[in-house]
């Protein structure tokens, strides 16, 4: 008797002829299903230039609760919801079960993939979960969108031994990993707007432009505001020599002649101008600060936009220009030996950070982690205490809602700092607080996603009085996802470490509810074509599928085999 998993993988399993998804009608949870549960509907055939396929795991995610909080106003939503729901779910794993003609040289029945979700066409976005039917159904058509869009094939083939939650989660973990790849500008960028503001000019320097700013290299269009004579006079002889440069005087810094500015020089500052030209910077943007005393009070930054329009804010002391960017470059990865911070770090994004930090190599010597919920905090303990120790890293929990024992536990790190802090919880005055942590040179990622307009404040004097780094990070792009599914598949990172819950597809709503909630320390995956399965934490299973259990790490750890003994159970 052929084994129904392993027919199940090759896809020889016959295609129904009607299969299950949720439909999201508008703004809330309650606008999920049809009659509070998936609907049925045909199972389409694919065209010849497109696949059908099976959706064979799916991780819920918090970015699926804000396309549920903000229906049609969601930016990434363009369509009439009651009459065309949206199938919620990105983080996939899926499996070819038919090929249309024309492709049939190129895929076969059997063939898995994970996908990445953010799929553009002429530069539009069509986000898989969002404007292309998601996860949250058995099946779908694969069709020239995602074949052939803008960055290419956005499939990422996935070997056959690969468990199907892993392969889903390494949508999630890419975002994690990219978060430690980021790359910024070092110099003005070629080809933008520079703004040089010198209302605040330190007049015993001599300032000067070195780099960035020659034949090789330049902006196209210079904007000059109260910058002292003789640099503007160099400035502009340059702009003549190099020639195809626009260089505009700029009387009134609530008016420039642009949309947008790339890079904003500011040669002496004050809180206030910095919140009165910040503004205007453009996506990728930079301010770059010259000066050589404190800020007279901390800086209101838009933190959003930090996060979501990677703003950064660089300085230096002294009179050179292209020292802000140079002096010390953006490092995004964990230092090498230093102490880390992970503020959130109990829910399921910052689990993973926890888990990189531990298990990549070359990684931080201290690891701190902090979160409001005990439940969370222990679970993070228990999980990967004993692993970092083993490894020779000081590993400490602490709440900061317990004051006293917060204190104590944060009084060893008053002089030394942090060299990073990576920020997983979305609340400006927390925000706020643990930017005064940071180590001279130190980076803070504010990796959670706040919105733009949500304000912070930071003392921006340290960006040049201690050479620190405040910068955000958004989603992966393909190259993320495919370095992930490699450390996978290598064995160097395992996402089944974050499996908290699983369930079938009808169970789905009640995950969802789960990550709104914040239930589960860890993710939610659903398996879209099992029998009828609640939600259920994976330690759970004890009672529930004790043979699944018995396949478990110490007892609280998806893996593999489980899931392979899940499956062989639950597949109908």
């Amino acid at each position: 008797m052929t084994d129904k998993l392993e027919a199940y993988k090759r896809a020889e399993i016959p295609i129904p002829p009607t299969y299950r998804r949720w439909h999201l009608y508008g703004a809330g949870l309650e606008n999920l299903g049809d009659n509070d549960m998936p609907a049925e509907v045909p199972t389409p055939e694919p065209g010849p230039d497109e696949l059908l396929i099976r959706h064979d795991a799916c991780g819920l995610c918090f970015s699926d609760i804000k396309v549920i909080r903000l229906g049609e106003e969601h930016p990434r939503i363009y369509r009439n919801m009651k009459e065309n729901p949206v199938v919620l779910g990105h983080e996939i794993a899926m499996t070819v079960v038919k090929v249309g003609e024309n492709l049939k040289d190129q895929y076969k029945l059997g063939d898995r993939f994970t996908i990445q979700a953010d799929i553009f066409i002429d530069g539009v976005g069509y986000a898989y979960g969002y404007e292309i039917q998601g996860g949250l159904s058995q099946y779908n058509i694969i069709d020239q969108r995602v074949l052939n869009g803008d960055d290419g094939n956005y499939l990422i083939p996935v070997r056959p031994t690969t468990g199907y939650a892993e392969s889903a989660l390494t949508e999630p973990w890419a975002c994690v990993t990219a978060a430690y790849e980021l790359k910024y500008r070092t110099h003005l960028k070629p080809g933008g707007v520079t703004w040089i503001i010198g209302a605040h000019a330190n007049p015993e320097h001599n300032y000067t432009l070195s780099a960035g700013f020659d034949e090789a290299s330049h902006p196209d269009k210079l904007l000059l505001t109260d910058v002292p004579d003789y640099l503007a006079e160099a400035l502009k002889a340059r702009a003549l020599e190099i020639g195809g440069i626009e260089v505009v005087e700029v009387p009134d810094i609530q008016a420039p002649p642009v949309e947008y500015v790339d890079d904003i020089v500011l040669l002496g500052a004050t809180a206030d101008l910095i919140e009165t030209v910040s503004p205007w910077l453009n996506h990728f943007g930079i301010v770059a600060i010259l000066a050589d005393e404190p800020l007279d009070r901390p800086v209101n930054v838009d933190v959003g936009r930090v996060h979501y329009n990677r703003w950064l804010y660089v300085g230096a002391r002294g009179s050179e220009i292209a020292d802000a960017y140079s002096n010390t470059p953006v490092r995004s990865s964990l230092k090498p030996g230093g102490k880390a911070w992970f503020v959130g770090a109990g829910g399921p994004m910052g689990r993973m950070h926890v888990q990189r930090a531990i298990q990549k190599a070359n990684g931080p010597t201290t690891i701190l982690c902090t979160d409001v919920s005990d439940l969370r905090l222990q679970d993070v303990e228990d999980s990967f205490g004993d692993e970092a120790r083993a490894k020779g890293i000081e590993f400490v929990c602490l709440n900061p809602m317990k004051r006293e024992e917060y204190e104590a536990g944060m009084a060893p790190f008053k002089e030394s700092g942090f060299d990073d802090i990576i920020v997983l919880a979305p609340i400006p005055p927390v925000i706020t607080d643990a930017a005064n942590w940071l180590a001279p040179e130190g980076v803070m990622n504010i990796f959670a996603g706040v919105a733009r307009g949500t304000m912070a404040k930071l003392n921006l004097s340290d960006v040049y009085m201690k050479d620190v780094r405040f910068f955000g990070h958004s989603a992966s792009s393909i190259d993320d996802l495919r370095l992930m599914l490699h450390e996978t598949e290598s064995g160097e990172l395992s996402p089944n470490r974050s499996v908290a819950a699983v369930g079938s597809l009808s169970a789905a709503k009640e995950g969802l509810r789960a990550v709104q909630d914040q239930v589960f320390p860890g993710k939610v995956v659903i398996y879209p074509n099992i029998q009828e399965f609640p939600l259920t934490a994976v330690p759970d299973l004890k009672d529930v599928l004790p043979s699944v259990y018995a396949l478990l790490k110490d007892g609280r750890e998806w893996t593999k085999e489980a899931e392979e003994e899940f499956l062989r159970m639950m597949l109908p």
